[in-house]
């Protein structure tokens, strides 16, 4: 930290050296630097920034430095400015270094410092002076153990410029120990993109640290910068990003509102309406509006209103604006999603946050709605929003309320019957009731090309022995019901071979395991339990009989919390099937990986299993 206008300046320096040993790693040659400002005009500034790529070329090292007209700003929100570039010349075998300075006057943005990433690192240092009136909270993830990790007091002289009125100044020094704290990691494995992962940020090796109070000695006095929820709903309510119109008469919407509510008998009635309102009429800016602009609101919402389209925030805060005018308690929610990492629960710390719903209480009875997603159901929230703990906003009574994976199950049945007609010839039909998840993924498939486009994709997918008849989905347009997928169809008249081979599940297997990995270094997320029951009822076709077919099984996971179940038999003339896949839970720590890995590989292999048919002789 340096010192500013007569007061203290976060200075942060990084350097950084990279060895580029193949195409793949030319895109750690992009750099992007993230610039904090505020509405008053402080700024945090970019220093010093230098960069040379080193090639060598012909037994001859040549360096190409950065060119500063390269580097650009892009906007990215109201508060943060991005400084964009490339590193020059990088091919294989390339070495570039990088260095630069930010300069902040902000003392709550003390860097945070991530030792784990994409990419191997050799060397990972991180070192922090912290003069003595400022009291951080060090927050740390990952894998903590460290190469060096040193703590040291450094005592210092400090010049303090008070200012006692409108040109006046007195200046005085004060002294006191800094605490200097130095990491270092060594030969640092990269983090992989696995599946069913949240996000990696939420398991790098990182350290982070939070602006706690400030005070020179324990005889001076106390400023606290970390808030109570009580506080920081207080601010977000009188923001006028957020919840400043919320409490206005906002008569520009009488109108409209009178008519969306007309003929309800209940306060439930009327939240429907108005929630059914503005998710079928509005639309959401951008695929993912809320990654930019976080929990703000950047347009008013009687702009929102009249444009009839907005981001995530300003959709759900007018939801929120039209309950109140129409009399129901409601207030906004703030929470991080799947792909935004796991906000802290300890400390309101707003940036950890980048998503806004509502919350109505109609009858006192506590419903969580968002408008932005044209397919949710009523008191439906997309998987993403399963993350952990969100926060409503009311200065009265701020409430965390937690939304975890293990409250939502994904429930799908599907059934197949094949019959022999009086030729002997197979046909037969398929229905499939999908659960809410899956069914919100093929309402969104359908709005992006058409049902037609979707019948032909399950043609194809039938291949050429069968022919796909009467196909029809329930509940396209009826959002608080699961899809129902069904169609008949027409199968090849078996041939005269000796010996048919077929396939029980008929395509609903798992066809590979989805965790392919031999060793994983963070725990396994899926988003919802999973309980799905697959249904076989068939004739066996004339002129053959079963000669072979797989034992029926039954495996649970880890006692009480999963179980797959393979159960079929053979009638004089027909089979029976049922196959059911249950877990749950729908965390599973890193320890259990293998466990979770092998009992899906039994899954794959039993569901690949045939049964094999002989000729009556």
């Amino acid at each position: 930290m340096g010192n500013n206008k007569g007061f203290f300046t976060l200075v942060f320096t990084r350097f950084i050296r990279v060895k580029i040993n193949n195409k793949n790693g030319f895109d750690i040659g992009s750099r992007q630097i993230s610039l904090y400002h505020d509405k008053d005009g402080n700024a945090e500034k970019l220093t010093s920034l230098k960069g040379s790529t080193f090639n060598l070329e012909n037994g001859v090292i040549t360096e190409t430095k950065l060119d500063e007209k390269s580097v650009y700003n892009e906007k990215f929100n109201n508060n943060y400015d991005h400084r964009k570039f490339a590193l020059p010349a990088l091919k294989a075998g390339s070495i570039f270094d990088l260095e630069y300075t930010v300069k902040s006057p902000f003392d709550f943005l003390l860097q945070p410092w991530e030792f784990q990433g994409e990419y191997p690192c050799l060397w990972s240092e991180y070192e922090v002076t912290i003069p003595p009136p400022f009291h951080y909270v060090m927050l740390q993830q990952g894998d903590q153990h460290f190469d060096i990790n040193t703590t040291k007091g450094i005592y210092s002289n400090f010049s303090i410029q008070e200012e006692t009125g409108a040109s006046n100044t007195n200046m005085y020094n004060v002294s006191g120990t800094s605490a200097q704290q130095r990491w270092v990691k060594k030969n640092v494995p990269s983090l992989h993109e696995e599946p069913y992962t949240t996000t990696l940020e939420n398991y790098n090796s990182r350290v982070a640290f939070q602006l706690n109070y400030f005070q020179w000695s324990k005889e001076s006095d106390r400023h606290d910068h970390l808030n109570t929820w009580s506080a920081t709903s207080k601010t977000l309510m009188e923001d006028e990003n957020f919840g400043l119109a919320l409490n206005h008469e906002n008569m520009w919407m009488t109108d409209v509102l009178n008519g969306v509510i007309q003929g309800s008998n209940t306060d439930e009635e009327k939240v429907r309406n108005i929630y059914n309102y503005l998710r079928d009429n509005f639309n959401t800016v951008g695929k993912e509006g809320y990654a930019k602009e976080g929990i703000w609101a950047l347009s008013s919402l009687k702009d929102v209103f009249k444009k009839k389209e907005g981001n995530v925030a300003e959709i759900n805060l007018l939801l929120t604006a039209m309950l109140r005018k129409a009399g129901i308690k409601a207030d906004p929610m703030i929470l991080s999603t799947r792909d935004h990492g796991v906000a802290n629960t300890s400390y309101p710390l707003i940036n950890e946050y980048n998503y806004v719903i509502c919350v109505a209480y109609p009858g006192n009875k506590m419903v969580t709605l968002d408008a932005s997603q044209p397919f949710n159901g009523f008191g439906q929230l997309p998987v993403s929003c399963y993350n952990g703990w969100g926060h409503i906003i009311n200065e009265e009574n701020p409430q965390a309320v937690n939304f975890s994976a293990d409250s939502i199950r994904e429930t799908s049945v599907t059934s197949v019957m094949i019959m022999n007609d009086e030729k002997g010839i197979p046909s037969g039909s398929f229905k499939a009731v999908l659960g809410k998840s899956e069914s919100f993924n093929i309402r969104q498939e359908i709005r992006n090309s058409s049902e037609k486009d979707y019948e032909k994709k399950i043609q194809t997918g039938e291949g050429s022995d069968k022919v796909v008849e009467n196909f029809g989905i329930d509940s396209l347009n009826k959002i608080d019901f699961p899809v129902t997928v069904h169609y008949d169809f027409d199968m090849k008249s078996p041939s005269s071979a000796d010996v048919l081979y077929f396939d029980p599940m008929q395509g609903e297997n798992y066809k590979t395991n989805p965790f392919k990995s031999m060793e994983r270094r963070y725990p396994v997320e899926i988003p919802y339990l999973i309980d799905e029951t697959y249904l076989l009822n068939m004739d066996i076709p004339a002129g053959y009989q079963v000669d072979e077919m797989p034992k029926s099984v039954r495996v649970n996971y880890n006692g009480s919390e999963g179980l797959f179940e393979y159960l079929i038999q053979k009638g004089e003339s027909n089979l029976q099937m049922r196959v059911h896949l249950k877990l749950n839970k729908a965390f599973f720590p890193v320890e259990e990986y293998s466990t979770l890995r092998d009992f899906f590989a039994y899954v794959v292999k039993k569901e690949d299993e045939q049964i094999v048919f002989k000729k009556i002789r």
